[in-house]
């Protein structure tokens, strides 16, 4: 499914919030017109690299709030898992101290409307039901904006952990496009001169930038 440029899939379903409060029926919406949103799905509770991203993540919430950007999590755990896993402590595994939302996907349907869920169903030579894949979503990264149209997507494979540093990069660069107007070259950064999009613009930016 190609979600680039279009709507964000509409769901609500259970979550924990605040690292302690399971509510039933969250979604995205709540965010339309008045935040970006980050939101990122994770393979699995009580596993190896989920729990430094979703440190990581924590670590850097400050950075998120302050560009205005609504952190969410997304695994295809329950929601009872979500709260168990947030309250066992860092030492044995867990993330307390996480404190953004975490959507439980039990359906798995979230992750596959999204184009992240490891695998698919089908129906076999008896006709039964059956899964083939990876019963799990792979690290699938979000950026909506206020309007819930996606932004920016990128999927990493299950061993493979996220940057942070890099996802706050992509949301300084779509901040900028939208406040100036302007286009971001290659290795651009908050701080250094984009480029407008028109010849001359890029030709200015190009002599002005002779290690490109």
């Amino acid at each position: 499914m190609h979600l680039l440029g279009t709507k964000a899939p509409i769901f609500k379903a259970p979550a924990v919030i605040d690292g302690e409060n399971i509510v039933t029926d969250f979604s995205l919406e709540q965010f339309l017109g008045v935040k970006e949103v980050l939101f990122f799905f994770y393979p699995k509770d009580f596993t190896f690299v989920c729990p430094t991203e979703l440190l990581s993540f924590q670590q850097h919430l400050p950075q998120f709030i302050e560009r205005n950007v609504a952190l969410v999590g997304c695994s295809t755990d329950t929601e009872e898992t979500h709260a168990a896993w947030l309250h066992t402590p860092k030492t044995k595994g867990g993330i307390m101290g996480v404190t953004y939302p975490l959507v439980a996907d039990t359906s798995k349907t979230i992750a596959s409307n999204y184009g992240v869920l490891g695998g698919d169903w089908s129906y076999n030579e008896h006709n039964q039901l059956i899964f083939t894949g990876i019963p799990l979503a792979y690290r699938g990264t979000f950026l909506i904006d206020k309007q819930g149209v996606v932004r920016y997507i990128a999927i990493n494979d299950l061993p493979l952990g996220r940057n942070i540093h890099e996802i706050l990069r992509i949301i300084d660069m779509w901040q900028h496009v939208l406040q100036f107007g302007e286009v971001c070259p290659a290795n651009w950064a908050k701080g250094r001169k984009a480029l407008k999009a028109t010849p001359e613009g890029v030709s200015n930016y190009l002599t002005l930038n002779t290690e490109l």
